[in-house]
């Protein structure tokens, strides 16, 4: 790992829209916990968050917190132009998460040419001056390890 490509945002970065169907998930990421939708019938997880269950059509929904563990499930490196609130490329990963969803979200702290698809990631929650957090992943084995 090395810290030329990572970054830190920790100001000026634009905040993610909130709907009443992801208000839990954003909430749940200022007190760094990441918090997955679970359908209140037949209990299937979904991420993004929404109103209704994909499978049985529900509109009854709690959630369950995730170990926030998973597997670079694909990734792409973001040059150009600019992000306001990052400094330099952000890579933006694919992440399949432990309990079988996936979600969107930065890799940070790998050199872009060392992530391959299948490398063992964790979350962290990432605070921002503004007074909110956002969650962030992290390798922490290669592809083919167990962690």
């Amino acid at each position: 790992m090395t810290t030329d490509w990572s970054y830190a945002p920790t100001r000026d970065r634009l905040r993610p829209g909130q709907s009443p169907d992801t208000a839990f998930f954003w909430s749940g990421c200022d007190d760094h916990r990441l918090l997955i939708q679970r359908c209140a019938d037949c209990g299937v997880l979904r991420h993004p968050p929404g109103p209704a269950c994909p499978v049985c059509h529900s509109l009854e929904s709690d959630h369950v917190e995730a170990t926030g563990r998973g597997t670079l499930y694909s990734f792409a490196v973001h040059h150009y132009p600019p992000v306001q609130g990052f400094d330099g490329p952000a890579v933006v990963g694919l992440v399949e998460l432990d309990e079988g969803v996936r979600m969107v979200s930065n890799i940070v702290g790998s050199d872009p040419g060392s992530l391959h698809i299948g490398d063992r990631v964790k979350v962290f929650f990432l605070d921002q001056e503004e007074g909110w957090s956002v969650p962030q992943f992290t390798v922490i084995a290669p592809a083919g390890a167990t962690s």
